[in-house]
């Protein structure tokens, strides 16, 4: 076995060992912390991994990803109150009806780049929360409250903090997978080859435009499940999940960890639903620390808290290979 073998084996089962501590962590978390708290945090953080598929791997910036976050949260928490259904069939209608209203976006949005496709779906998505706010079946202003948590699977019942927290963890887990094997694809090679180069994917015989839809979908699909796990957890859902302030909150999180890498948007989720809870009593703004702290990340790890670790892993690693 030659020492590049070795090297990529032991590496190997370091993630692994890593992946494995890590799920462990997440599983003894609830033991220790507030339950709730760790569900918002992986809520969000699911939420900003689906943006980092769109963001960090294809290179679209939306502006309007609460759309898909808020409208799967309304189509799950009135699912589940209306119609009685379960709570994990509650969340799948919520990510199809996101994934359904993300190829109807991404059809119009994807025809511009830049800062022109980031308008369009910000101005799509302020449409969304229009609605939200005039039909007669969100409860305008006060939202849908009173969402029952029900039985998963008809059996396990979610009122009890413990089993919720595992069915948020599970798919959670999950979708991370999903990404995973998304972006280690052949699919995920050619969206960063759009990333990095559009005109010679295009050159190549690729057809762009169903790879960016594509993407776009499966994004919103995504941000679907979050919200729909999100209005479960707290109960209701509102306004504020489809506000433009929402969308910008999701892009602060995936820039703060690092896009383009699997674990930035949970580290940068993870940060900002903690600072917010540990300010939420203080008569400081919010809004100001987190602001404050990002201009700090900007300046000090442009790639992002995760990008930069790796960033310098890799550098050291050139650097011993070099020597």
């Amino acid at each position: 076995m030659t020492s590049e073998t070795q090297a990529r084996s032991g590496a190997g089962a370091l993630r692994l060992a890593l992946i494995v501590l890590g799920v462990a962590l997440l599983a003894a978390a609830p033991f220790f912390f507030y339950p709730i708290f760790l569900m918002k945090i992986l809520c969000f953080a699911l939420f900003a991994a689906a943006f980092n598929l769109l963001l960090g791997y294809t290179g679209l910036l939306s502006f309007g990803h609460a759309a898909f976050f808020g409208g799967a949260a309304y189509v799950t928490a009135y699912s589940v109150k209306e119609w009685g259904l379960s709570p994990e069939l509650g969340v799948l209608l919520g990510a199809l009806a996101a994934a359904g209203l993300g190829l109807a976006i991404g059809a119009l949005a994807i025809r511009r780049q830049g800062i022109y496709f980031a308008m369009i779906t910000l101005a799509l998505s302020q449409m969304v929360f229009f609605f939200c706010l005039q039909a007669p079946f969100t409860g305008g202003e006060d939202g849908l409250q009173g969402v029952p948590r029900g039985y998963l699977f008809g059996i396990i019942d979610l009122s009890q903090p413990l089993a919720m927290y595992f069915f948020v963890l599970g798919t959670f887990l999950l979708a991370l997978f999903a990404i995973h094997r998304i972006v280690h694809s052949p699919f995920g090679t050619i969206l960063r080859s759009i990333r990095e180069n559009e005109q010679r994917a295009i050159s190549l015989g690729y057809s762009v435009g169903a790879y960016k839809l594509s993407a776009f979908v499966m994004s919103a699909a995504l941000a679907g499940v979050a919200g729909g796990l999100k209005a479960i957890v707290f109960q209701f859902a509102t306004l504020t999940d489809v506000t433009w302030q929402m969308s910008g909150e999701v892009i602060l999180m995936t820039l703060l960890g690092g896009i383009g890498t699997m674990l930035g948007p949970v580290v940068g989720a993870g940060l900002v639903v903690a600072i917010q809870n540990s300010l939420a009593t203080s008569a400081f703004p919010v809004t100001v620390i987190t602001g404050v702290i990002f201009m700090v990340c900007v300046l000090l790890f442009r790639r992002g808290l995760v990008g930069e670790l790796l960033a310098s892993r890799l550098g050291r690693r050139l650097g011993a290979g070099g020597a």
